[in-house]
């Protein structure tokens, strides 16, 4: 416990450090910066002792002293980011690296001249004045630890505006890029978010993290037997590095948008995100999540349908291997009348990792005429691999029609047997299997191209798995 509030010490010293440098900036930022870094003081880290964080330990990351990287970090290569599967899309791209805005590497070129997409920190630096009203404002700090510490140390990002009735052809491709610690020193980045999307526009985002110049792979990571599901030890602060992101998404009315997330973090990265997305009359969004990296990995996606006839779809595939550790929260809120929501999670589970997916769906009382339907399926590769899943209703109305359920299994023997008799082998037979459950969620892609590469992405990934012996 020295350790964590030690820890929890470094981040309220780093505050008081840059507040300095933050009283230049807006004045209501600086408020909300400050109730952001009171209230983490208070909450302090997550522990297991809370429903929310039951099956994950956050103690690796609240042991380890992570220092905010230095803003002036020395840019990848071009050739050195390309090994993100989406790099050379036809399509806009803004990258960060560690937290900041690369403006060498990034590409406006397809933007219509109406969009404003690009750096956070300049848009607070020009003092547009629809921050204020956005930022911040949606994903609620007050009993979520981690967002609080995003709000607090929040400095750079994409803040994306779409204007009424826009329509983008092409995606915009967020890529977030995560170099090596200099000096043996574990580092922080706080990626903050906005996305603005006007009245009857539409169009698509893509958010992809990644790592370069990692260290090796596992060392010492999670290796020892004692060490439970759920719980990730670490080889050294300089071997680790930790990404806390949030994104808060508003779609307008009658807006369109698909918002995709491809996580690629490094095997010895902590990973923790909030995705939060208001959603006003009549609108769609659909969210496609990928998660394939990292050593500790959790994400919050929320959802709130504030507006009648709203639409949201939400599709997510992990795959995981040795001791990785992935942890999927979701909440739909249904807070409006004839509002749909329709929800598949599946994962791939091998080795001694582990998994958790908890999916909420709120139907409040003036919600009437709600339709939503939840799933979440998961398959095993190994006796040693663990999931614990938790589809979950909350109803308030009492005209609505709301289905869930969860299902654990392993590969069908029988459709092994049948593979393996048209002179397949046992491991190909296997790997067939496994691609075709995780297939159906890249399937739900619109955009051709990026459906082409998230197929590559999950190739490689399940490559990844140990091969098994004929028998």
């Amino acid at each position: 416990m020295t350790a964590v509030k030690d820890t929890q010490d470094v981040y309220l010293s780093s505050f008081t450090e840059r507040e300095k440098d933050f009283a230049a900036g807006p004045a209501w930022l600086n408020e909300v910066r400050r109730a952001a870094i009171h209230r983490f003081a208070d909450l302090g880290f997550p522990t297991t002792q809370i429903e929310d964080w039951k099956y994950t330990s956050v103690e690796p990351i609240a042991r380890v002293a992570f220092q905010l990287g230095p803003r002036d970090a020395t840019a990848p290569a071009t050739e050195e980011i390309r090994r993100s599967c989406c790099f050379d899309l036809d399509c806009s791209r803004l990258v960060f690296v560690n937290g900041h805005f690369n403006r060498e590497l990034s590409s406006r070129e397809s933007l219509p001249k109406e969009v404003h997409a690009g750096s956070l920190a300049e848009a607070l630096a020009r003092g547009a004045p629809v921050l204020e009203q956005h930022l911040g404002r949606y994903a609620d700090f007050q009993d979520r630890a981690f967002v609080a510490l995003n709000t607090a140390l929040l400095e750079d990002g994409a803040f994306i505006e779409i204007p009424k009735g826009l329509v983008l052809e092409k995606p915009i491709y967020l890529l977030f890029v995560s170099t090596a610690p200099s000096g043996g020193q574990a580092s922080v980045s706080f990626p903050r978010n906005l996305i603005l999307a006007g009245r009857e526009s539409q169009a698509t985002f893509i958010e992809g993290y990644i790592a370069l110049d990692e260290a090796p792979t596992f060392r010492g990571l999670g290796r020892e037997p004692s060490i439970p599901a759920g719980h990730v030890s670490h080889g050294g602060p300089g071997e680790v590095y930790f990404t806390n992101a949030v994104t808060e998404i508003v779609a307008g009315e009658n807006a369109v948008i698909d918002h995709g997330k491809l996580q690629q973090e490094g095997a010895s990265a902590f990973h923790v995100a909030t995705v939060q997305i208001q959603q006003e009359r009549a609108s769609t969004v659909s969210t496609r999540t990928f998660t394939f990296g990292g050593a500790l990995v959790r994400e919050d996606l929320n959802i709130v349908l504030a507006g009648e006839g709203a639409n949201a779809h939400l599709n997510g595939l992990y795959v995981t291997f040795d001791r990785q550790h992935v942890d999927h929260h979701t909440t739909i809120d249904h807070a409006q009348a004839h509002c749909d929501s329709r929800e598949l999670y599946k994962g791939v589970l091998d080795d001694h990792s582990s998994a958790v997916f908890n999916g909420r769906v709120i139907v409040r009382k003036d919600a009437q005429k709600t339709d939503s339907k939840q799933s979440n399926k998961n398959l095993l590769l190994s006796e040693d691999a663990v999931i614990n899943t938790k589809p979950q209703l909350e109803i308030f109305a009492d005209d609505v029609k709301c289905t869930h359920g969860a299902t654990i299994g392993q590969v069908d023997q029988e459709a092994i047997f049948y593979l393996r008799s048209r002179g397949i082998g046992r491991d190909e037979a296997r790997s067939l299997l496994t691609y075709a459950f995780a297939n159906e969620i890249i399937d739900r892609v619109k955009h051709a191209p990026l459906r082409d590469r998230l197929r590559e992405a999950l190739f490689v990934r399940l490559g990844r798995g140990p091969r098994r012996k004929e028998t």
